[in-house]
């Protein structure tokens, strides 16, 4: 018996770390989610997102779920990127119809300066423990993606207080007071690096960074309030666990402009939205990264004829994937409304397509 702690199926992180593949693997943002109906249903049994997040058992069940319907290539933890403010004490629920809230936003200065970075081994033991539970039951098959929000990001909720429409909040701190907005991040990017790393000593294979409003920032802003501390993640991280390599993915949305900025990064691969086109992006950063993405996930409403075309196009825009460097995926998280049967469709054809060529 094999002592590796290799999945079966490591097709993903060989893509991440430009080894050889036999096809370009395939994992969706977003795809334990709420366009499958037994989501819903676990969900319900739940109470809410939040317990769901929160009782590792159910978090192990529906990520599994999309791997028991499509033949994908990894799996990633089921949870939330506001799980580190809310170990901060900022009192996060959800309001239905509206999203994420904070009972307690960081305004004034005393709350930002008395913040500090939760142990995750204590304030979010739950996450830790879904990870292992994920490990136990996915039983080698296919590796385990573990993920954080930015430190950006999460700034943006924690000041907002919630989702926003301009970021005026954040960005009035960012600009009037940039020394109050960098300790928030300092703290948060301690936390974040903590939290990532206890996640791979609970048995991630891989992590990802999601920068979901880092695409907001002005060009001087981006590398001074989200990349910089993103590289200093990266430069904490365990890169090895247990004898293997543990590959970090960087995702900023929107982040098309920056990407030789990422690349210098440390992360091993690059998350790129569907604005972006592949092939540019390769030659753009050469061979020092691999890249993730990076289909519309409207493309998913479409039939599913039109649905294998778009994805045998943006394989084709990456070019050769045999010598590694490209996993599939959509450009942001797959839509609510996505009928199941269309993933389907996207799986088979990226499979099939790559394995050709």
């Amino acid at each position: 018996m094999s002592h590796s702690n290799r999945p079966d199926n490591d097709t993903f992180l060989r893509a991440l770390l430009r080894q050889p593949v036999e096809y370009t693997p395939v994992w969706l943002m977003r795809q334990a989610g709420r366009y499958l109906p037994e989501y819903m249903e676990t969900r319900r049994r739940a109470g809410s997102f939040l317990e769901l997040c929160k009782n590792p058992q159910l978090a192990c069940e529906v990520t599994l779920q999309p791997l028991a319907r499509f033949n994908l290539d990894a799996a990633i933890l089921f949870s939330d990127i506001l799980t580190v403010p809310d170990a901060m004490g900022l009192g996060l629920y959800f309001s239905e119809g509206e999203g994420p809230k904070f009972e307690r936003p960081l305004r004034e200065e005393w709350a930002i300066r008395d913040l500090t970075a939760p142990d995750p081994n204590v304030h979010l033991r739950y996450v830790m423990d879904a990870v292992a539970e994920i490990r136990r039951a996915l039983a080698n098959s296919v590796p385990l993606i573990g993920f954080s929000g930015s430190p950006w990001t999460l700034a943006c909720y924690m000041v907002e207080g919630g989702a926003s429409s301009d970021y005026r909040t954040v960005k009035t701190m960012l600009y009037s007071r940039p020394d109050l907005l960098h300790h928030i991040l300092s703290v948060t990017a301690t936390a974040v690096t903590d939290y990532l790393n206890a996640q791979i000593e609970s048995g991630a294979q891989a992590v990802m960074i999601f920068d979901s409003w880092g695409g907001v920032l002005s060009h001087a802003a981006y590398r001074e309030f989200s990349l910089n501390y993103m590289q200093s993640i990266i430069a904490g991280l365990k890169r090895s666990h247990d004898g293997e390599q543990v590959p970090c993915i960087v995702f900023t949305k929107g982040g098309g402009q920056w990407l030789e900025a990422i690349a210098e990064s440390g992360c091993d691969a690059i998350g790129c939205d569907w604005t972006t086109d592949l092939g540019l992006a390769r030659q753009r950063v050469g061979h020092r990264v691999a890249l993730q993405g990076n289909v519309d996930p409207m493309t998913l409403f479409a039939s599913p004829d039109k649905i294998a075309a778009e994805a045998r196009r943006v394989l084709d825009s990456f070019g050769d994937n045999s010598m590694g460097g490209h996993v599939f995926n959509l450009g942001h998280g797959i839509s609510q409304f996505t009928p199941p049967e269309n993933v389907s469709a996207l799986v088979d054809a990226v499979h099939s397509h790559s394995r050709r060529a």
